[in-house]
């Protein structure tokens, strides 16, 4: 079942593009959802898939595929970038 909300996906240089657009560095990004800079900027720069764990997370943040971000009790992630 979805929540009717869809989510368009984008390839790793068009969310690169947003971040430097919005003045947000790939280690700030990084930094403010707990993730590593090294999956960040493979993600970003097409060397991983995001297919399982932290990069799995990153690229449902970067709006990089489809997802759900599964939340740890005690966690306050939502998800969204």
């Amino acid at each position: 079942m979805t929540n009717g909300k869809t989510i368009r996906v984008r390839t790793p240089e068009v969310a690169r593009a947003d971040l430097e657009r919005r003045g947000i560095s790939i280690a700030a990004f990084a930094r403010d959802h707990n993730l590593s800079y090294g999956t960040v900027y493979q993600l970003l720069h097409g060397r991983k898939k995001g297919l399982r764990g932290e990069a799995h997370r990153a690229a449902v943040l970067l709006r990089l595929k489809e997802g759900v971000i599964e939340v740890e009790q005690g966690d306050s992630e939502d998800g969204s970038v």
